[in-house]
């Protein structure tokens, strides 16, 4: 019995050890082990049409422009913002060729808020060389362009991709250049101030958000190859996501794809390639729960490559395994259940709700354009609720 107890404790041990295993965005940051590797820079446009290599600083910025000439019915460059040493946070808006009309959904891509996790960036670069070359020629790109509107940010924290200067991604950190965390800088909805103040990079991320109406995103990561859906604040038996089953299928879809062309891939967090983001590991202040919260956006976060700063030759690669995933998840737009909950951040109209306090502790009230209602969370534990209000789903907070 003794042997027994010995070899369960044994057991329990090791799977307490594998089951707390930290993702590649906790804090403190799990270093980039995978070496040694190839780093292949593109110092001009030309060197980048072979796809095998990270362009500098310079070539970025060109690529970008580029786009935004060579394509000026379907696309326009925006600039999000600058970063702490003043480099360009770049948008490409894909607005197919009716820029005027605004009744498609929105959606948004968005890369490389660590700046050592570069995979992403490069795939976003080859996906706007995708979507945009193929207007016209394929018929599934064609329909894609005319029916949604695509912003694509390659790249969110600059300074860090290029620490070491605007020549190469070979040295580039996690951080901005205050050394700030990016992805734990952002307002939480559930009450945890942030570390640092509100950096420029995150500030004019937001400020981009507010001035659209994005019903999907991604932000893409690196350090593991997993979907990561929402919550990243709580646990699911914590609080289960109000869409955690169409999430799930969403991932699936989403790794399913992946693996016809590569079975190996998104297999070192989970069997099935996707988790509960709190469930992998609780993090406060990221920006999928802030966005997914406060704007009524449904964001996951991609982890695309579990080396972080993947070796250049290995890009091409990825690109054939993910390219069709990353395409069809931008699709999952026009398939989104219309249950998005009430706007509760919106300012008083004819048609708004106003909830308060919000968060609260027990109490709440919600008033409609034509009635008053009074809730009572007081004995239910901390988390979001949805409160059914006039057939509406309304978002609250119980602290």
């Amino acid at each position: 019995m003794k042997q027994i107890a010995t070899l369960l404790f044994s057991f329990l041990l090791v799977f307490s050890v594998q089951a707390q295993k930290p993702r590649p965005d906790a804090f403190p940051p799990v270093p980039d082990t995978l070496a040694p590797k190839v780093v292949n820079m593109a110092s001009t446009l030309e060197e980048m049409a072979s796809w095998d290599r990270y362009p500098t600083y310079e070539v970025y910025v060109a690529m970008m422009q580029r786009f935004a000439a060579d394509y000026p019915s379907l696309c326009h460059l925006d600039t999000i913002g600058t970063s702490v040493q003043g480099r360009l946070i770049l948008s490409l808006a894909i607005t197919g060729s009716n820029p005027t009309d605004n009744y498609r959904p929105e959606f948004l891509y968005s890369s490389t808020m660590h700046g050592d996790e570069v995979t992403g960036f490069y795939l976003m670069l080859r996906l706007c060389d995708t979507l945009l070359s193929s207007y016209g020629t394929s018929a599934e790109i064609t329909n894609l362009l005319d029916r949604v509107r695509i912003y694509i940010n390659p790249l969110s924290n600059p300074d860090g991709t290029y620490r070491s200067g605007n020549h190469t991604v070979a040295g580039s950190m996690r951080y901005n250049a205050n050394y700030v965390d990016l992805n734990r800088n952002y307002p939480d909805p559930f009450g945890t101030d942030p570390l640092n103040p509100l950096q420029v990079e995150n500030e004019a991320m937001i400020q981009y958000v507010q001035n659209h109406h994005f019903r999907l995103s991604a932000n893409l990561h690196g350090g593991s190859e997993v979907m990561n859906y929402p919550w990243d604040s709580f646990t699911s038996f914590q609080q289960l996501n109000e869409h955690a089953t169409w999430w799930k299928e969403v991932g699936k879809r989403f790794v399913d794809t992946c693996r016809i062309y590569d079975s190996q891939r998104f297999r070192d967090v989970t069997s099935s390639g996707y988790i509960n983001g709190g469930d992998w590991y609780v993090i406060s202040n990221g920006r999928q729960d802030y966005f997914n919260y406060y704007h009524n956006m449904r964001e996951i976060t991609m982890e695309l490559s579990s080396a972080k700063t993947l070796s250049s030759d290995r890009l091409p690669h990825y690109w054939h395994c993910m390219s069709h995933s990353l395409i069809n998840y931008i699709k999952e737009i026009l398939a989104i259940p219309n249950d998005t909950p009430v706007d509760i951040t919106e300012p008083a109209n004819n048609n708004a709700f106003r909830v308060y306090p919000n968060p609260t502790h027990g109490h709440v009230t919600v008033v409609t354009p034509s009635n008053v209602y009074h809730y009572n969370l007081s004995n239910r534990p901390a988390g979001i609720y949805f409160l059914t209000v006039e057939g509406r789903p309304v978002k609250v907070v119980k602290l």
